[in-house]
C-alpha cells in the first residue's frame, strides 16, 4: 500500500444511511448488513457515490456516468507505475468478468503519483498492457482523490444499488472478504443470483493468516522523498559527479557517475554504460519506476529505447531469478529494455535474502523514480 502525504481532519460524528454506516474519525464499524466478518476500515469522507466527471474517460461510452443508476459500483484507486495496484488488477479483473452481468460496474480512477502517468498516451498503453476492460477516469489534478478523502494507492470504495458507501479497503488483501461483500450488495437487487465459488489466492502473500518476511520499504531517488547514501548528498537540478561509495549501507541506494537529481527522479546525465545506481536491499522481488526518450532533449538528440544492465551480488542475475523481461547478451550480460514510462521488474528470487543490486544504463536518455519490493511468505500449514 502506498499513501499520498496529505492532512486529514478527524470527527467523531456517527450517522446511518440507507442501511449502510458511515463513521467519521480513523475507523468505521462493522455493519451487521454488509459488512462480512469483524473487519474495520479507515475513515472515508463521502457516505454516497459523489458526482463523475463526464470526460477524460478509457473503456466507456459518453453515457457512463448516466448508466451507473441502479448497479452496484466497486471505485478503485490506483496508479499504473504502483506495484501494489498492479498485484490488485488479477483480482478485478476477475470480478468484473464474474459480476458485470449480474450489474457490477467497476471504476478505475487513475490518480497518477509521477507527472509522465498523466499523459493519456501512457496510461492508454498501460491499460492495454494489463488487459483492462472496466472504464477508467483519469483524475490527474486529484480532483477525485480530494472528494473521496482518499488517502492511499490501491484503496476500494463499494457502493450499493442506491449509491450509498457499504464498504471500503485499503491496500492489498481481504480480496476473499471484497468478494463477498460484492455477492451481498449484488444479492440484494435479485436474491436468485447464483455465484461460482470465491476466487482462490492468486499468490502466497494473500493467504489469510500468512506470516511474510518484512521488506525494504519504497524507495524514492528523487530529492524530494529520497533519501541517497552518497556522503555527498544530493545537489538539487544539478548535475553531480558521484564517487564510488567506500560501503554499502543496508536499504540505501548509491548513485555512481554523473547523473542529475530531480524532485522525483536522478537522471543518468554521463557518458555511455558509465554511470551506476547501487542498493543494498532485503526481499524476494525488486521493481523500479523508469522513464527513457526525454521530451527535453532536441529531436536530434532525441534516444530510443535504453538498455539497463542488472547485476545481483556482482554477478548477473541467475535464470532461475530472472523476471520474464529479462535478456541475456553474448558477453553473458543480463539485461531488460526500456520502452514505455511504468514499472520494470528487475528481479524475482525464489526466495528472500539480503542482496546488493547494480544497475548500469546503457544511455543518459533514462530517468529512476523508485524502488518497490516483494516478499516471500510462509503460509499456514504450509
Amino acid at each position: 500500500m502506498k499513501r499520498r502525504f496529505i492532512i486529514v481532519t478527524i470527527i467523531t460524528a456517527t450517522s446511518f444511511l440507507s442501511g449502510c454506516a458511515f463513521v467519521g474519525g480513523t475507523k468505521v464499524y462493522t455493519n451487521p448488513d454488509y459488512a462480512p466478518g469483524d473487519i474495520e476500515y479507515l475513515q472515508v469522507k463521502m457516505p454516497s457515490l459523489p458526482e463523475l466527471p463526464a470526460t477524460d474517460w478509457l473503456n466507456a461510452s459518453p453515457d457512463i456516468v448516466d448508466n451507473l443508476r441502479g448497479k452496484v459500483v466497486l471505485v478503485d484507486f490506483w496508479d499504473y507505475t504502483c506495484v501494489n495496484c498492479i498485484r490488485t488488477l488479477p483480482y478485478l479483473k476477475e470480478w468484473y468478468k464474474r459480476y458485470a452481468k449480474d450489474g457490477l460496474v467497476i471504476i478505475g480512477i487513475h490518480s497518477p503519483e509521477f507527472l509522465f502517468a498523466r499523459k493519456r498516451a501512457n496510461l492508454e498503453k498501460a491499460v492495454e498492457q494489463f488487459g483492462l476492460k472496466y472504464p477508467i477516469v483519469m483524475d490527474n489534478n486529484f480532483a477525485l482523490w480530494r472528494e473521496f478523502g482518499n488517502q492511499s494507492w490501491p484503496e476500494e470504495y463499494l457502493f450499493n444499488r442506491r449509491g450509498i458507501l457499504c464498504y471500503v479497503h485499503v491496500g492489498e488483501g481481504e480480496y476473499g472478504n471484497s468478494e463477498q461483500m460484492i455477492r451481498k450488495l449484488l444479492r440484494k437487487g435479485n436474491h436468485k443470483l447464483k455465484f461460482p465459488p470465491l476466487m482462490r489466492p492468486l499468490r502466497p502473500t494473500d493467504v489469510p493468516g500468512a506470516v511474510c518476511y518484512l521488506p525494504t520499504s519504497e524507495t524514492y531517488l528523487g530529492y524530494k522523498r529520497g533519501h541517497i547514501g552518497n556522503s555527498q548528498g544530493y545537489t538539487d537540478d544539478r548535475i553531480a559527479d558521484y564517487r564510488p561509495p567506500k560501503s554499502i549501507k543496508k536499504n540505501r541506494f548509491y548513485l555512481v557517475g554523473k547523473w542529475k537529481v530531480r524532485g522525483q527522479y536522478a537522471r543518468y546525465a554521463g557518458e555511455e554504460a558509465g554511470g551506476k545506481i547501487l542498493l543494498n536491499y532485503a526481499a524476494a522481488s525488486v521493481n523500479l519506476v523508469l522513464r527513457s526518450d526525454f521530451k527535453s532533449l532536441s529531436p536530434d538528440e532525441k534516444r530510443g529505447p535504453v538498455r539497463v544492465y542488472v547485476y545481483l551480488d556482482s554477478l548477473p542475475v541467475p535464470i532461475r531469478d530472472r523476471p520474464a523481461g529479462m535478456r541475456m547478451n553474448r558477453l553473458g550480460k543480463t539485461f531488460f529494455t526500456v520502452t514505455n514510462p511504468g514499472m520494470y521488474d528487475l528481479v524475482k528470487c525464489r526466495k528472500y535474502g539480503r542482496h546488493i543490486l547494480t544497475l548500469v544504463p546503457s544511455s543518459d536518455a533514462l530517468a529512476a523514480y523508485s524502488f518497490t519490493f516483494g516478499t516471500s511468505c510462509v503460509t499456514p500449514g504450509g
